[in-house]
């Protein structure tokens, strides 16, 4: 790669010893014959690296929250549009290696690609220096975003659930009003009903999806806020 790394290294904060791991970092595998020079495996390994990084940061900012309340902040600090933020916010844009089709379609700032570069760019500080250097990337990267993380939207039926418990009613019922299809591919409608509210009706693919769209369905009607206190 005949470009000077070196101000990404700064913005990422790591000075690689092994610079060929950031150089794989951030070619695409449509600039490769071979997928295995590609930054697909570094991608792999820094999901996880990133995963763990950013469950630790959760676990000690919000010490009140349960399994479940840190599962969705955790969804929220890194799905792929975050990670493409902190891409950008690194300047990868001007070092991305990408093959003729793909950088002529603006592949550079497709959200996709930044955030598999993000994260394959966590996986070669790790084989680089280690997991508390690569934490350290993370932490660096991520930490402006977990205020963001704990406003992450809560499952319709839990917010629901709780909005009605915060105002002394009775937990909302959920009941089958019809199902449908082959056993193998089912549909189904449910209706959520509260006390004192006109009931309001979902459907999906499974009971739970249903119920998730009926609970967003009476959520909407009623402009309750489904973000988290």
């Amino acid at each position: 790669m005949d470009v000077d790394l070196s101000a990404l290294e700064r913005a990422v904060g790591h000075a690689f010893a092994d610079r060929s791991l950031l150089e794989q970092a951030l070619t695409h595998v449509s600039a490769r014959a071979r997928r295995l020079d590609s930054n697909q495996r570094l991608e792999f390994l820094g999901d996880r690296v990133l995963g763990l990084a950013a469950a630790d940061m959760l676990y000690r900012a919000f010490a009140q929250a349960d399994e479940g309340d840190l599962s969705r902040r955790l969804a929220e600090l890194v799905r792929r549009e975050t990670c493409a933020e902190v891409a950008q916010a690194w300047g990868v844009s001007d070092f991305v290696r990408l093959g003729e089709g793909e950088a002529q379609s603006g592949g550079a700032r497709k959200a996709a690609i930044l955030s598999d570069m993000c994260e394959a760019i966590i996986g070669a500080v790790f084989l680089d220096a280690g997991y508390q250097t690569a934490a350290g990337v993370v932490r660096a990267a991520f930490a402006g975003r977990v205020d963001r993380a704990g406003r992450a939207r809560r499952d319709p039926k839990s917010a629901l659930q709780e909005w009605a418990q915060a105002r002394g009613l009775p937990p909302p019922v959920y009941r089958v009003a019809r199902r449908s299809g082959p056993d193998h591919a089912p549909h189904f409608a449910i209706s959520v009903m509260v006390q004192g509210f006109e009931e309001a009706a979902g459907e999906g693919g499974s009971k739970r999806i249903a119920e998730q769209v009926a609970a967003e369905t009476f959520m909407a009607r009623e402009n309750i806020s489904g973000g988290a206190p």
